[in-house]
């Protein structure tokens, strides 16, 4: 956990979130701004600062948060969804922790 990370801040309970799935592992909660009708991040507990140092560390914590992807989007939207996750300022990363986005609920256009 890095202290001054907001997401590690959400996981330690500091800050409150509207959780959707928690494991040992990995937490999910809806995101204040949504972009779809379900808007949800993933996040491994522990700090990686993004996908990819996250798929060099953990990689079967990456393969984790897919699984848990499908279960949000089972549950919320017979299995359809969009994952997304944006890596470095310029590809819209705003808090440097590993997070997935899903986005479904909804026919979801280009």
């Amino acid at each position: 956990m890095a202290d001054d990370c907001l997401f590690c801040r959400i996981i330690a309970g500091d800050i409150p979130s509207d959780k959707v799935y928690e494991d040992e592992t990995t937490y999910a909660f809806k995101d204040i701004n949504p972009k779809a009708k379900v808007h949800v991040l993933i996040v491994p507990k522990v700090h990686c600062d993004n996908v990819a140092q996250l798929a060099k560390t953990d990689p079967s914590e990456l393969a984790h948060i897919v699984e848990v992807a499908q279960h949000i989007a089972d549950d919320k939207f017979h299995g359809s969804y969009r994952l997304i996750f944006n890596t470095g300022r310029d590809a819209g990363q705003s808090v440097f922790h590993a997070h997935a986005h899903v986005l479904t609920g909804q026919r979801l256009d280009e």
